[in-house]
């Protein structure tokens, strides 16, 4: 049979991005389908501009602190157009940096919603195409939960977040993960009052318990409201104030309301069933290459509920566009693949590996090696002293997971993924030189406590009178 394309990509965030161009670039025929805009969720509405809000929120919140690095005070600047700015970040991205990788892509983009019309065929605002290869890379949405007057309470979600005009004077948040977070401290050091309601017993709790507990101690001083193990009773609007009903009889009130409570799969108009994907409450199902159950039709990224980050996506649609072209499987295996991730507040929050109460609950025998950033001159310093690098290990130095929370978590957690991913133990990064004093350097101080408490072994310390 004769296709329009050699591959068709539904979505195109972190995933289809991927996909499609990388296929394009292998000289692939593909067509591209986006219903809103290039980059997905993460580039529009997610990672990319709630870095910037972070950004200019740290620039203020830095004003604050001028007496701490020797520097004359001064009051802090107002927020004049930052959601303006950020829109004109975005548009310079798209239209100088990410349409150009999209050249050799055929796409149909803000045409619609692409519905399976048979296995092999897709439509998208009445025009079909045939493709002998389909990704569906369609990624999540915001959920909302069924809270009584909340459907008119104007709320807002990370869509519709960076659309405000202003900084409200108050924000509430629904929410303690990565999203409501990371925007609570924000708007925080942007000047509104916040309040954050949230269901679980600690913040982040996709984290360890120690993390979100050092981030709600931060939010508290820095004017962060927090109250943890709280349900959401009751949303109401008394002209422009909201006000928000916890199950244990609190009402907070405030200007606008954020709902960050998760993420929620959207499949509605893309017709599944026609094309014989099988898929249920945890996303699309697939397979050890990807594959759904149509083995032509291939679901990477958040759709099928694996891991949903943006570089997780990234890094399975590479790996699902191998599998559709090369003659040897690549395996989806995150035992194999480590997923690191990072929680932008300040301090930074990041993890790789095993979870501590994951290798509590598996009897995995481990001891915890952790170096204070409150121990380091470097960090000491610059001002920069709250946090911690911790590594759960074997007594061998098999690293099990690594905790960062600190400055520059986000971009040391790295290394600590590389070795898990390659099974190198800690001699092995105790024998690498580390820049100093890059904050960094505290992976290696960690290697060198492990050591240390190695040479309280009374033979070793025996052994080593005997060679001395």
């Amino acid at each position: 049979m004769r296709y329009d394309y050699d591959i068709a990509v539904i979505g195109l965030g972190p995933a289809g991005m991927a996909v499609s161009i990388m296929a394009s670039e292998m000289g692939l025929r593909v067509l591209g389908i986006e219903r809103r805009a290039l980059g997905g969720e993460c580039m529009n509405v997610g990672c990319i501009p709630s870095k910037a809000l972070l950004r200019m929120a740290h620039v203020r919140h830095l004003v604050g602190r001028l007496s701490e690095y020797a520097l004359t005070d001064i009051d802090p600047p107002k927020p004049e157009t930052p959601f303006e700015r950020i829109a004109d970040h975005l548009r310079f991205i798209t239209d100088k940096k990410t349409t150009k990788m999209f050249e050799k892509v055929d796409l149909r983009l803000g045409e619609g919603s692409a519905s399976f019309v048979d296995p092999h065929t897709v439509s998208v605002g009445g025009r079909r195409a045939t493709a002998k290869r389909i990704f569906v890379c369609t990624g999540t949405r915001p959920a909302v939960p069924e809270i009584t007057g909340l459907d008119s309470a104007d709320y807002l979600t990370n869509e519709t977040i960076f659309e405000l005009e202003t900084i409200p004077e108050s924000l509430l948040v629904i929410g303690g993960g990565a999203i409501g977070c990371e925007m609570a401290q924000a708007f925080r050091r942007l000047g509104s009052r916040v309040t954050i309601v949230h269901l679980d017993p600690h913040l982040l709790p996709h984290g360890d318990w120690d993390a979100g507990k050092l981030l709600e101690e931060v939010f508290v001083s820095e004017g962060i409201s927090v109250y943890n193990a709280r349900g959401v009773r009751r949303v109401s609007r008394e002209g422009a104030v909201l006000t928000l009903q916890t199950d244990h009889g609190e009402l907070f009130r405030g200007d606008r309301l954020l709902v960050a409570a998760g993420r929620r799969y959207d499949f509605d108009e893309l017709n599944l069933d026609a094309a014989g994907v099988r898929y249920g409450k945890n996303g699309i199902e697939v397979d050890g290459r990807l594959r759904t159950s149509a083995p032509h039709i291939y679901a990477p990224g958040d759709c099928n509920g694996t891991y949903l980050f943006s570089h997780a996506a990234m890094h399975q649609g590479m790996i699902a566009l191998m599998n559709a072209i090369a003659p040897w499987p690549i395996r989806f295996d995150y035992r194999k693949y480590v997923v690191p991730w990072t929680v932008f507040t300040e301090p930074q929050v990041a993890h790789v590996g095993a979870l501590e109460r994951d290798l509590k609950s598996n009897d995995v025998p481990y001891e915890v090696v952790e170096e204070k950033y409150s121990d380091y001159g470097a960090a000491i310093a610059e001002g920069v002293a709250i946090g911690s690098v911790r590594a759960y290990v074997s007594k061998a130095g098999r690293i099990y997971g690594v905790r960062i929370i600190g400055e520059g978590a986000g971009e040391t957690i790295n290394e600590w993924g590389l070795a898990i991913q390659n099974r190198l133990r800690l001699h092995k990064i105790m024998f690498l030189q580390h820049a100093f004093p890059s904050m960094s350097f505290l992976t290696k101080r960690v290697s060198e406590r492990w050591m240390m408490n190695r040479m309280e072994s009374p033979f070793l310390r025996r052994l080593v009178r005997w060679l001395f």
